[in-house]
């Protein structure tokens, strides 16, 4: 059989089998999720082979998929290799950047990974913490560059999206509906504090602090589990999970900024070239919100 294998539908295979969600993966690929469907129906139909089992939580691997992973993984990374080899234009040095972990799951870690291949001369340090936390370690000098949420507007920063906070409860459980409603939080959290208990209070939602988190993960456990709601960005609502609305009582808890801020010490070409990646991964990715809409449409 003459088995002809697209590079598009390989990372787009990839994108599904890391996420084990269609509209997870649509978000890494940058497109729809009727788009990322069809893609991945293509690749079955040359292959001759179902891939992904889907359920009601997501997909999973098939034992076919399993046996395609590993290879497709080879032949896209030796794609990039080999195009990093013979790109003019790769950059050396060193960079550090400072993530928050709301985006390094998804967008960062590709955006990361592409300009690692593309650029195997630059020695890459990554810190992952909050946005207090690599915002002063930018202005001292200890970071080149920093992904970060900015809900009051105090950094001077490049914003790359508004990623609105919202309460986000289980499809499953329906948390949101017992009273008191439970919630979930950050541990010794001033955003806590000052925005998500006032937007329950200020919409007169009678509420109890179920659960405390060091994590992002933490949060995304609670609500996922039934335990509590939780504020969580729009882009990063969990599979099985949805925003509650105006008209069920919830406001929206902010209008956050992602920005990217970079020191002015930081001149080097690969720190510029860090800069314009991170850039493109954020302008290449719908919202969730607009993924929606274009499926529809479709």
């Amino acid at each position: 059989m003459s088995l002809h294998l697209d590079e598009d539908l390989l990372r787009t295979f990839l994108a599904v089998a890391d996420s084990g969600n269609f509209t997870h993966a649509a978000l890494r690929v940058g497109r729809t999720q009727s788009a990322v469907s069809m893609q991945i129906k293509r690749l079955e139909e040359a292959v001759d082979a179902v891939l992904f089992e889907r359920g009601a939580r997501g997909v999973s691997l098939t034992s076919k998929g399993g046996q395609l992973l590993g290879n497709a993984r080879r032949i896209v990374g030796l794609l990039d290799e080999t195009a990093a080899l013979f790109d003019a234009t790769s950059l050396e040095g060193k960079v550090s950047i400072g993530i928050h972990q709301e985006y390094a799951e998804e967008r960062l870690a590709n955006a990361l990974h592409s300009f690692d291949r593309r650029h195997p001369g630059v020695e890459i340090t990554v810190r992952c913490g909050t946005s207090e936390e690599n915002l002063t370690r930018v202005q001292s000098g200890d970071l080149d560059l920093a992904v970060i949420f900015d809900w009051q507007g105090h950094s001077d920063g490049e914003v790359l999206m508004v990623d609105p906070t919202v309460w986000v409860t289980s499809e499953k459980h329906l948390t949101h509906e017992r009273r008191p409603v439970p919630i979930a939080l950050f541990r010794d959290s001033a955003w806590s504090r000052d925005f998500a208990i006032p937007s329950l209070e200020s919409c007169g939602v009678d509420y109890r602090v179920a659960f405390l988190s060091a994590v992002k993960g933490g949060l995304r456990l609670a609500v996922t589990s039934g335990l509590a709601i939780s504020p969580i960005s729009r882009s990063d609502i969990p599979p099985g999970c949805r925003e509650l609305t105006a008209d069920e009582g919830f406001a929206v808890v902010d209008h956050s900024n992602v920005v990217l801020v970079i020191n002015p010490s930081s001149r080097s070409a690969a720190v510029a070239g860090m800069a314009e990646a991170i850039r493109e991964a954020f302008a290449q990715i719908p919202t969730q919100a607009a993924i929606v809409a274009s499926g529809k449409a479709e």
